[in-house]
């Protein structure tokens, strides 16, 4: 049985949307409520040990500690000591993991424009911090924690400065909080040196090639679950993200724009490793500074991967982690997780920090066998009231916005917007013959990830884009990369990727204003993307 199967209504999470079911207040004395039921229900004077598979999790967002503003801080850890302590002191494995971006991003010392940011000030302070939760901390690193600019002259100084403060012998982690059960982490190194935008979360290819490595050698078949901690989520994850920052400057995923050498294979490599390997159970992220209350912040599994790609996410369940501190939330929600689990499932829970710190059940996964489980989302949803700004329209395999190119036209050569000029209101999307994938949403054309679908950048902004009508024409390509008949690779991985070295030249996306009659063709990068890499790195932009 799961941890509290007494407080869940189950429902399988299969393809529709998922089952709420009600909230519950857990309060923070989980572990030692249980010993005292167990003790009335057996009519005995003590209750079982706790088995060596339950764990207990603390999950820090992106704390951005500000050393004038700490108040927040002590509140917020306050909270969250005593659900650490009361699973301790029953003998259950504890932990905390913060996910980055440990100072705040702005000159905090009057008379001095040093940011804050990165400096060995700050992670001395954050380490101090960390290590007054009572048990083990894990750090990943986030896009700020090397932004150490003026005290650091390399990424390289920065990050051992990093490493050495927090006691971490590598930028990744990997720490066994219970039986066959295993936290791991992915850190970000690169600021000063990024290709494009300093605020990509990027892991380099030792840690990439570690990890892979890592989930290789623990199969769920033998009863390992693996339990994953980035700053940014990867791409795939289907969590909600800001166009408005983080699609339009391409740092909403993990290698958003290819990491440090800017090949986009590895930005997909980590939704490939979680749909090949079963014992990824979660994965936990911040970056976004979003509350825990949508339904989107939890992602499940939702369809077996033998169904196809859209959207297999494995055995992965992807949570959102929002932040502590009220003057760094996006929609003033200041809250972190908790992760409980044991060899039948796990519970993400939500510490509410702005409520005085109670405890809510957010989800239960149910382990039905080594690779299959069953989530139950365990509360009603909040909606901002400006939705479209806080959420990107993702597009969904068979969905009533796809465009297909018309059987008894040229196969290359289509109107996705049907004639009308664009506004607000427009969704539609399309594959491109070279299996490329752009759409437009929110006043805007944007270019999709085409295994995952999910929002890669910004093509067209919205002043450009206004008024105009959007046509894509071709110039006669081979059949077999005509994007309406073209076989589409099932492959883990490679969905949609057969005509990806084809050259493109096809297909032109062009821009109608039907007041002036002027034509504008969208050109595509070097690469054959069509997302603009506007962004330079911090570096490069002060110089």
């Amino acid at each position: 049985s799961p941890i509290r199967p007494r407080h869940l209504l189950h429902a399988a999470i299969r393809r529709g949307p998922a089952k709420i079911v009600e909230e519950e207040d857990l309060g923070t004395d989980f572990y030692a409520a249980r010993c005292d039921e167990e003790v009335q229900e057996n009519d005995v004077d003590e209750c079982e040990v706790p088995s060596a598979d339950e764990f207990t999790v603390a999950i820090l967002g992106d704390l951005h500690v500000d050393p004038r503003k700490l108040d927040d801080y002590a509140e917020g850890r306050s909270h969250i000591v005593p659900v650490l302590e009361d699973a301790a002191s029953r003998g259950v494995g504890a932990a905390l993991v913060s996910l980055g971006d440990l100072g705040e991003s702005k000159p905090c010392w009057e008379g001095s424009p040093e940011l804050y940011a990165g400096t060995t000030a700050c992670h001395d302070h954050a380490a101090e911090y960390l290590s007054s939760f009572g048990v083990p901390y894990e750090v990943v690193g986030g896009n700020h924690d090397l932004e150490g600019i003026d005290e650091f002259s390399t990424d390289e100084a920065n990050l051992e400065a990093f490493c050495r403060i927090h006691h971490k012998p590598t930028m990744q982690f990997c720490r066994q909080i219970a039986d066959r059960t295993l936290l791991v982490g992915l850190g970000s190194t690169v600021f000063r040196t990024a290709k494009y935008t300093s605020h990509e979360v990027t892991v380099d290819d030792e840690q990439l090639a570690w990890f892979e490595r890592l989930v290789s050698e623990h199969p769920s078949e033998e009863g390992w679950k693996v339990f994953v901690f980035t700053h940014a989520p990867p791409i795939g994850s289907g969590l909600r993200v800001l166009q408005e920052n983080h699609v339009v400057n391409g740092c909403c995923w993990l290698n958003h724009s290819g990491g440090k050498n800017g090949d986009p294979r590895t930005t997909t490599k980590f939704i490939e490793l979680v749909r090949r390997h079963r014992c990824i159970k979660a994965w936990f992220s911040g970056h976004f500074h979003l509350g825990q209350d949508y339904q989107d912040s939890i992602t499940f599994p939702t369809i077996p991967r033998e169904e196809g790609p859209y959207p297999n996410r494995g055995s992965c369940v992807f949570a959102q982690t929002s932040v502590m501190r009220a003057g760094t939330s996006r929609d003033t929600r200041q809250q972190s997780r908790l992760l409980r689990g044991n060899k039948d499932g796990f519970e993400i829970c939500t510490v509410n920090h702005a409520a005085g710190g109670t405890v809510r059940l957010d989800a239960t996964i149910t382990y039905t066998d080594s690779n299959h489980e069953v989530g139950v989302y365990a509360h009603d949803h909040a909606e901002l009231d400006h939705d479209s700004f806080m959420k990107v329209y993702s597009p969904s395999e068979g969905d009533e916005c796809y465009v297909g190119y018309d059987g008894d036209g040229d196969g290359v050569s289509i109107d996705p917007t049907d004639g009308c000029q664009v506004d607000e209101e427009t969704v539609a999307w399309w594959h491109m013959s070279d299996g490329r994938v752009l759409g437009v949403y929110d006043g805007r054309l944007i270019e999709y990830e085409p295994s995952t679908l999910a929002p890669l950048g910004l093509v067209v902004g919205y002043d450009e884009l206004q008024g105009k009508k959007v046509v894509v024409v071709g110039s006669g390509v081979p059949d077999e990369c005509v994007a309406s008949t073209a076989s589409v690779s099932q492959a883990v991985g490679m969905e949609g990727a057969d005509c990806a070295e084809f050259e493109g030249e096809e297909q032109a996306v062009l821009l109608v204003d039907e007041e002036t009659g002027g034509i504008t063709v969208v050109q595509p990068n070097e690469d054959g993307s069509y997302w603009r890499k506007i962004v330079r790195n911090k570096m490069v932009r002060m110089k």
